[in-house]
């Protein structure tokens, strides 16, 4: 209990500056008062509850599973099971992340309002679907580069470079509508599911070989994760223009 009342007052610190943010414009530049503050009031103290029970969700069950799990691949010694792991994990959270699922009906939105697939939902519906496997795929295809990073020992700042040279390669092939949402992508793949599990696979597996460091080795994961998307989407949009 006192954990989560300790808690409870962090999530509140946390936001607090964004609170000083909006009553300080409101009332001092805006010149008016918040409207419906009960209603704000409310939605604040929700706010910092839904924070703290998922900051304590985190602690208790995403990052121990993680970190487990990437200890009982290492211990079976199978480089195969553990990359298909590392795989369908990127890839499953990366699908099911809120914020991506949103930003790929708005692309399609945006695609079918610019001309690009006209008025048709299902093929909207396609589209965005589209969007979200490819990204999923290139979170997959990321841990995997990531995890035998590790192993390996590569050093983090050659391969992220080279990546990034990819990037560089790709962007003039691209069609123009789809670059920024390809560059968008490697944002909102970072989110609420996706960084727990995967920082916790990294850190769980440098700790678990013998000759890496957690802290050297074990994060550089969320980089791939942001980078690989990029590729991928531009590629996913070559195809769908082809």
């Amino acid at each position: 209990m006192y954990a989560f009342l300790r808690q409870l007052g962090l999530s509140f610190l946390d936001l607090a500056p964004v609170l000083a943010v909006v009553l300080v414009f409101q009332t001092l530049v805006i010149g008016r008062p918040l409207p419906n503050l009960w209603g704000l009031t409310a939605g604040t103290a929700v706010t910092v509850l839904g924070l703290t029970f998922f900051v304590r969700g985190l602690e208790l069950a995403l990052f121990p599973l993680g970190e487990s799990m990437a200890y009982a691949f290492a211990r079976k010694g199978s480089l195969a099971w553990l990359l298909c792991f590392a795989f369908f994990l990127g890839f499953a959270t990366t699908v099911a992340e809120p914020a991506l699922i949103a930003v790929a009906a708005k692309a399609a939105e945006a695609a079918a309002a610019g001309g690009l697939l006209g008025d048709d939902a299902a093929l909207r519906q396609r589209y965005a679907l589209g969007l979200r496997l490819s990204v999923g795929v290139a979170v997959g295809v990321a841990l995997v580069i990531g995890v035998i990073r590790i192993i390996k020992g590569w050093p983090l700042p050659w391969v992220m470079v080279g990546g990034y040279l990819v990037v560089l390669a790709i962007t003039p092939l691209a069609p123009p509508e789809i670059i920024g949402v390809a560059y968008d992508s490697g944002g909102v793949t970072t989110s609420t599911i996706t960084v727990p599990l995967v920082t916790a696979l990294g850190v769980g597996l440098a700790s678990s070989v013998e000759g890496r460091n957690p802290l050297v080795d074990g994060f550089g994961l969320i980089a791939f994760a942001s980078l690989t998307p990029m590729i991928f989407v531009m590629l996913f949009g070559l195809l769908w223009k082809a």
